[in-house]
């Protein structure tokens, strides 16, 4: 009887330590996953913060959504210096599209527009940073030379705005000199894009910044419409079209913002599709100015 009992004893002492070990295998998994989840929840929070004070991914988001029609737009009221071509709707009924292209030129993807628009018969307007002109000064005469616009993107393309109203107006000097001791006398233009678009947001105040440029001279001009490609590093070309087609609607006149830096090969490959979408559609293509 004493050794029956011994031996249920230690069975239930073996079935004790045998379930305390598996109770002790499985608080450690546990602790572990929570941990796991609260380090990818933690960096997650930690990249969204990152983002939200990050000034170039916040610009690129303006350049991948149409500037906000203010108060003030809607009740006919533009900034010194704003140049809205959408607000000058033809009164004959005609539908415009002004194809523009920022931050070029670049050597792979500026010839294979310009070919296109040759091909076409049609012109555009290329907004071109300073620094990348004096790369490739052949490219910025040869826009000139098939009639396309050129404006002026500045000198650094500086995303943040850090340089203040007066500095910012300075690389907008430099890149304007830079594009005249290209082309020489055949630009004499004052158009300017802001980089990322010129309205307020919650990151960025550039009333000062607005101001400053009108009363060196220079009008601003922003899109309302667009291909989307600043969005991603690489969007499919099927998406840029597609997005303008979204965004182009029913409107008469668009001014649609795509870009030309090197990275931006898809651009290119949807261009087609896109003039022939405008052209289906009837728009005539012409240049700001």
């Amino acid at each position: 009887m004493n050794d029956r009992m011994k031996r249920r004893k230690r069975k239930y002492i073996s079935i004790l330590i045998v379930s305390s070990f598996v109770v002790f295998i499985c608080a450690i998994a546990i602790i572990k996953t929570v941990d796991k989840k609260n380090v990818r929840v933690g960096a997650e929070k930690s990249i969204k913060l990152k983002n939200s004070k990050n000034p170039k991914k916040a610009m690129d988001k303006r350049e991948s959504s149409l500037p906000p029609k203010s108060v003030n737009e809607a009740k006919g009221v533009i900034s010194s210096g704003e140049y809205m071509p959408w607000n000058e709707k033809p009164t004959n009924g005609q539908k415009i599209a002004y194809l523009t292209f920022d931050d070029g030129p670049s050597l792979n993807n500026t010839p294979q527009i310009l070919s296109l628009l040759k091909q076409n018969k049609i012109n555009a307007t290329f907004f071109l940073i300073g620094k990348n002109a004096e790369k490739y000064p052949s490219l910025v005469k040869e826009e000139v030379a098939d009639g396309d616009a050129i404006g002026n993107h500045t000198y650094s393309h500086t995303l943040n705005y850090k340089e203040g109203p007066n500095g910012f107006v300075e690389d907008v000097n430099k890149c304007d000199e830079i594009l005249k001791s290209i082309v020489g006398d055949k630009y004499d233009s004052k158009l300017l894009r802001f980089p990322g678009g010129s309205w307020d947001s919650k990151y960025l105040k550039l009333g000062a910044f607005r101001n400053a440029i009108a009363s060196a001279g220079y009008h601003f001009v922003n899109w309302n419409d667009l291909n989307g490609d600043a969005e991603h590093g690489l969007t499919p070309a099927n998406d840029l079209y597609e997005r303008v087609i979204k965004e182009t609607g029913n409107k008469q006149v668009v001014v649609i913002l795509m870009h030309d830096a090197a990275a931006k090969t898809t651009t290119v490959k949807a261009l087609p599709n896109i003039i022939k979408y405008l052209k289906d559609k009837e728009y005539t293509f012409e240049t700001l100015k």
